[in-house]
């Protein structure tokens, strides 16, 4: 089979790797269809670690995935041959204190699609991953939109740590796929205001059309003293979904006293900062959100049930082979890219 292999910083190579076999009896060996490409896979790419997390190549990433039932172990009950699935990236060892206690994706033994170390990714033709892993996807939905269920159960995930939502006004600082599903997640919850930043034009203005209340380019604009202007009393929430320590800085000057920081975006650097003076006046909460958490079917069900449409985000289009094109469209944010897939059509 051809696999897509990351050999060092932003090179690439598609090699014939020999196609995996089912070891376990409640495994599923899965034909590829769609891969989008994430932010993190961007890190790996661009940087070759995400933190600790440090690629040894040749490795093979991606995570974002949909895909086709090819065959499956004698114990599988969840799928059958032909079924059309989103994956699960998250493979959870479902016995440790954090699996026990619905806490499956910080488990300790926690195991990534496309993680340094872990698994490998899922720009393969094909794959091999747990049942549990794999979501059946109705005939009415695309494989596209099987592989946007992953970026969008981590949105719905960030927004379920606003609690109380109805009535809230919010910001989300980037309006990248992550920071869109923020926004579609939030507006199911009914937040009263939806405040969005970027500095490309062109995700401010899918923003727009997504439903954000207000947007603003902090390259063109003091979006702080701008909001202010508009939300004297500030903001009760900001999502940082850009990994930028600008931007968290923003949140805090954004929120109004007892307001919340829900931190999203994966930062480049190791340590990022908070002026503590602020923090502790205003008593801020700090929220990090580790992916998600159990909502992978309900991404599926509000995209089947059309109460959720995230075709918009899938901007480009790329065959495997022309996959390092996408990466370098991705990084560089060119043609108002939002989110490339990969398809294996």
């Amino acid at each position: 089979m051809n696999s897509l292999v990351l050999t060092g910083i932003r090179k690439f190579e598609l090699r014939e790797t020999p196609k995996p076999n089912i070891k376990k009896t409640t495994d599923v060996l899965l034909k590829m269809r769609n891969v989008g490409i994430c932010g993190s896979d961007i890190h790996y790419y661009s940087t070759g670690r995400i933190g600790d997390q440090i690629i040894e190549f040749p490795f093979t990433i991606g995570h974002e995935g949909s895909a086709i039932v090819e065959s499956a172990g004698g114990r599988v009950t969840r799928v059958k041959p032909n079924d059309r699935v989103a994956i699960e990236p998250a493979v959870s060892c479902g016995k440790c204190d954090q699996c026990l206690s619905g806490r499956r994706h910080t488990c300790r033994d926690l195991k990534f699609l496309g993680c340094p170390g872990q698994i490998e990714g899922c720009l393969s033709e094909y794959i091999v991953m747990p049942e549990e892993n794999c979501y059946k996807i109705g005939s009415s939905m695309s494989f596209i939109q099987g592989a946007l269920v992953e970026p969008l159960s981590i949105g719905i995930y960030s927004a379920s740590f606003l609690e109380n939502a109805k009535g809230k006004t919010i910001g989300i600082l980037g309006s990248g796929p992550i920071g869109l599903s923020v926004l579609l997640a939030s507006r199911l919850s009914g937040v009263k205001e939806i405040l969005m930043t970027d500095k490309i034009e062109e995700r401010l203005i899918a923003a727009k059309r997504a439903g954000a209340d207000w947007i603003g380019n902090p390259d063109l604009i003091d979006i702080v003293e701008k909001i202010k202007d508009i939300e004297p009393e500030q903001l009760d929430a900001v999502f940082e979904c850009c990994g930028k320590q600008e931007a968290l800085d923003q949140a805090i000057d954004l929120l109004k006293p007892g307001g919340k920081l829900i931190i999203v975006g994966i930062p480049e650097p190791n340590e990022i900062s908070f002026n503590i003076n602020k923090i502790r006046r205003k008593e801020i909460s700090i929220q990090n959100v580790r992916r998600q958490n159990d909502c992978t079917q309900k991404a599926i069900d509000l995209i089947a049930r059309k109460k959720i449409n995230a075709d918009f985000m899938s901007t480009h289009n790329f065959k495997l082979k022309d996959a390092p094109l996408a990466f370098e469209f991705v990084e560089n944010y060119r043609d108002g890219v939002i989110k490339a897939m990969i398809s294996f059509d």
